[in-house]
């Protein structure tokens, strides 16, 4: 009996193979010859909306493609051990740039492997986010079987289901666009997911997906394929967790033999050097350069958004370049945006602050229901007189429904510990004169962190909160309750009136004066965060009503204007009556 091949999906060398254009699959196929029938199989399917040949037929697959494409061929097939009906590797995940020929990669996978498999009555499925996706996917698959003689004999194409179905096996490939009644009870033993980007931005898509893989539990000779590009705005939901476990997986943090990763993106050296706009290392993230994609045409749309507004040219590079949208650094961007990802730091806690700091200071901005509500904890710190920013938020579940193209992105958030999503609770006392009002959950917790502020004797008596004077009056209510001194709590001014903190957190930020916790909910804020320039002033707003919040943003600015006057906490710069003054002013 023939031993049980070995073998690793962690591709450690990844940086130095993807420059050398090298294959980023980091074994052999376990069953060569499995892999080899397979992708003979694959190589002659014929690609129709390439031009015909003299000979009338189209160029193939084999023809079109590059080597690294037949390498992640070779891994998917040749993980498959006929002698026990059981796939070793099942999971597979492909990171490329858009134009590569991934839909059309994608159907002549799935039809590889409907033609491969044995199973009678088995399941294909290509699951797309969107209908126009899933045609992107079947009309090649269609051409394909249409183009050959052969396969014409043993499949028969179903348009108006988009399906698939073999005659001899009755096996189906079905096309469908993303919806939990399509999925629904499916028994599919092979699954590629197009498009994963657009699975991350949709809410309960980790749900559906699994729905949609189930079928691969009895059904040990299938796999699952993720095929992607990067996505448009920062990684989210679905999209994130997987492309943060194939990072993991091939970078060898996490051992995982079922799973593999090729993905074509930057190495860090490489991305801080922007090296992703010069022409010469377009290949980087476009295996098929030359082939379905030129340099020229991306060199001169480069050139087209480089001249635009900034958001296209994120858009452009996250798709066809395959960089990571991190923060979007619009041409009319607030120009602390440019510093603020190097001035993160996550040890950076409530606690820490308050421990590093001889002044801690408090801004809030937000709280209506559609809004996140922001808190900012600015301290200065001892010693080195540098701003250290804390920062948290809250929001209420009906945001998750009224902004559901941004509800993904809240519920990572909320896994980070920066976003707390409230209960549903009424408040009590409605019915009961001698019952007390219930404080809702995110007024309470905001409360709670100012008492914890104060009982480090680090907030000045005078204006050591900073609220905008449009924020919902509960807060205010609460907050006197707590018997702070007269003073404490104070309206910061809004629009033009906070253009010295604009500014001035900008410049300490670009010169090491001002560190922040490093969360991703503040780095979205600042993305969002969009600089207008009056001819006397600055004032920052968002990009987009409703979807674009930078509520814990403007409650760092309103922090910010405290710490402008240099207060005291009993052995401060200024005493509290100066402080206030100069806040006032």
């Amino acid at each position: 009996m023939a031993a049980r091949p070995e073998w690793t999906t962690a591709c450690l060398d990844w940086e130095q193979r993807i420059v050398e254009r090298r294959s980023l699959v980091p074994c052999d196929p376990l069953f060569p010859e499995e892999a080899a029938q397979a992708l003979e199989v694959f190589k002659a399917l014929q690609v129709v909306d390439l031009p015909q040949k003299p000979d009338g037929t189209h160029p193939t697959l084999g023809e079109t493609c590059d080597e690294q494409i037949f390498d992640f061929v070779r891994a998917i097939f040749g993980a498959y051990d006929a002698r026990t009906g059981k796939r070793l590797i099942r999971e597979f995940l492909l990171l490329i740039s858009k134009k590569n020929t991934k839909s059309t990669i994608a159907a002549g996978i799935m039809l590889t492997a409907l033609i491969r498999n044995w199973r009678r009555s088995a399941e294909l499925l290509i699951l797309a986010p969107t209908r126009e996706i899933a045609d992107n996917s079947f009309k090649p698959a269609a051409g394909m079987v249409r183009a050959d003689p052969e396969l014409q004999q043993i499949l028969k194409v179903v348009e108006h289901q988009r399906l698939i179905r073999h005659l001899v096996t009755e096996a189906e490939l079905k096309v469908v666009a993303a919806d939990s009644d399509v999925v629904g009870g499916k028994k599919a033993g092979f699954i590629l997911v197009e498009e994963l980007w657009l699975f991350g931005k949709k809410p309960g898509s980790k749900a559906m997906l699994r729905e949609a893989t189930g079928g691969m539990v009895s059904r040990e000779e299938g796999f699952v394929i993720y095929l992607t590009t990067h996505s448009d705005e920062p990684p989210a939901g679905e999209f994130k967790d997987k492309l943060d476990y194939a990072r993991d997986v091939r970078d060898g943090v996490i051992e995982d033999k079922t799973f593999l990763a090729v993905l074509y993106e930057w190495p860090r050296a490489m991305l801080e050097a922007e090296a992703y706009l010069d022409p010469e290392y377009f290949y980087v993230t476009n295996p098929m350069l030359g082939r379905s994609v030129s340099a020229e045409w991306l060199q001169a749309e480069l050139i087209k958004e480089q001249r635009g507004e900034g958001e296209g040219l994120q858009i452009f590079l996250a798709k066809h370049l395959n960089v990571e949208i991190g923060l979007r650094l619009r041409r009319d961007r607030w120009r602390g945006a440019d510093y603020w990802e190097a001035a993160g730091d996550p040890s950076l806690t409530l606690e820490t602050l308050l421990g590093r700091s001889e002044v801690a200071v408090v801004g809030g901005d937000g709280g209506g229901l559609d809004d996140l509500y922001g808190l900012c904890v600015a301290g200065r710190e001892r010693g080195t007189d540098r701003w250290l920013y804390w920062t948290k938020a809250w929001c209420w579940p009906e945001v998750l429904k009224r902004r559901k193209q941004i509800a993904p992105l809240l519920l990572d958030f909320q896994k980070d510990g920066d976003l707390v999503i409230c209960d549903e609770r009424p408040p009590i006392g409605l019915d009961d004169e001698s019952a007390d009002y219930e404080l809702p959950q995110d007024i309470r917790e905001i409360v709670a962190i100012v008492v914890r502020v104060k009982e480090s004797g680090l907030l000045p008596e005078k204006s050591g909160i900073g609220l905008d004077a449009a924020m919902a009056s509960d807060l205010v209510d609460a907050l006197d309750a707590l018997d702070l001194p007269e003073g404490c709590v104070v309206a910061v001014g809004q629009g033009y009136r906070l253009m010295s903190a604009i500014i001035g957190l900008a410049r300490r930020l670009k010169f090491g004066g001002a560190v922040h916790c490093g969360s991703r909910l503040m780095a979205w804020c600042v993305g969002n965060a969009k600089e207008e320039q009056g001819r006397q002033s600055v004032m920052i707003n968002k990009y987009a009503n409703g979807a674009a919040k930078i509520d814990p943003l403007m409650a760092a600015f309103n922090a910010t204007k405290l710490l402008e006057a240099g207060p005291g906490a009993g052995n401060g710069k200024l005493s509290n009556d100066e402080w206030a003054k100069a806040a006032a002013a």
